[in-house]
């Protein structure tokens, strides 16, 4: 398997548990500076390497008049604040070829976001910056097909590569969290990171809207998939969850963080004694 390097931390079989966290998407600078400090904090004392992640623009909101986030040009002079501050790496989504070179002169880590990990012209804007780049498995796309990205990516010479498992779709609402995902896309020879809370909306319900998400579900994925051999964790947290513009539903509370961390840190730790991962 691959190791992927961002910045000093370093993603794969035998290195420590990762962790990308942050709120869904970019509200204001205070409430972005407080979630990353406060999430650094709580990963230093459990020796748990720490990106923040935080979309400065969502692209796929299920209204025309849905918080969309400050957009490319003021999300990243707020990312580039963070890490300033707080001494993390970073990690955004990017939706347009436009935005890859921008955004790469911020951000540690490029995320391509699940609905769109088959456009070719993205995945290549992406892997020409030179960055490490995480693909989100698409609902639609199974993970033996996540091959496809990897190809594309290192077509262009990227070979630092992370691939998300975030749920598939089978029916209607509801996303279903299939274990084997995480073994099958590390056998395709990249460090895989398990995304908790986004398997747990419930699509059509709006997100503001407490029946569209079940996050008290989040801490029973987590130990699954750390178990099943996951590298890192992505987990979109918040201050206040029900008062945050987008994922209300589905984020986690920063409350909540320490326990599940302790917790997923132990399982970790046994896991890599074990050799399994």
């Amino acid at each position: 398997m691959e190791t992927v390097k961002v910045g000093k931390i370093k993603i794969g079989d035998g290195h420590p548990l990762v962790l990308i966290a942050g709120p869904c998407v970019l509200e204001d600078l205070d409430t972005a500076l407080l979630v990353a400090d406060r999430t650094k904090s709580i990963c230093d004392s459990l020796k748990i390497p720490y990106i923040f992640k935080a979309s400065y623009e969502k692209n796929n909101r299920g209204t025309p008049t849905a918080y969309v986030g400050p957009r490319l040009k003021k999300g990243l002079e707020m990312l580039a604040k963070v890490k300033a501050k707080v001494g993390v790496p970073v990690l955004s989504d990017i939706h347009r070829e436009t935005d890859a070179e921008p955004a790469s002169k911020v951000l540690d880590v490029l995320q391509i976001p699940a609905y769109l990990c088959q456009q070719t012209t993205l995945l290549f804007a992406a892997g020409k910056t030179g960055k490490p780049v995480n693909v989100k498995k698409g609902q639609f796309v199974s993970p033996e097909s996540m091959k496809g990205a990897i190809e594309k990516l290192k077509y262009v010479g990227c070979n630092q590569i992370l691939l998300t498992e975030r749920g598939s779709q089978f029916g209607y609402s509801r996303l279903i969290s299939d274990i084997r995902s995480i073994p099958i896309m590390k056998g395709l020879g990249y460090p895989v990171v398990y995304d908790a809370t986004h398997i747990v909306r419930l699509y059509g319900i709006p997100s503001s809207d407490p029946k569209g998400g079940e996050p008290e579900f989040v801490p029973h994925l987590v130990r699954a998939a750390i178990a099943a051999g996951t590298n890192a964790l992505f987990l979109e947290v918040h201050p206040c969850p029900s008062k945050a513009l987008c994922d209300a539903a589905s984020m986690l509370s920063l409350d909540e963080l320490k326990g599940l961390l302790t917790q997923a840190q132990k399982i970790s730790e046994l896991i890599r004694e074990m050799g399994l991962a």
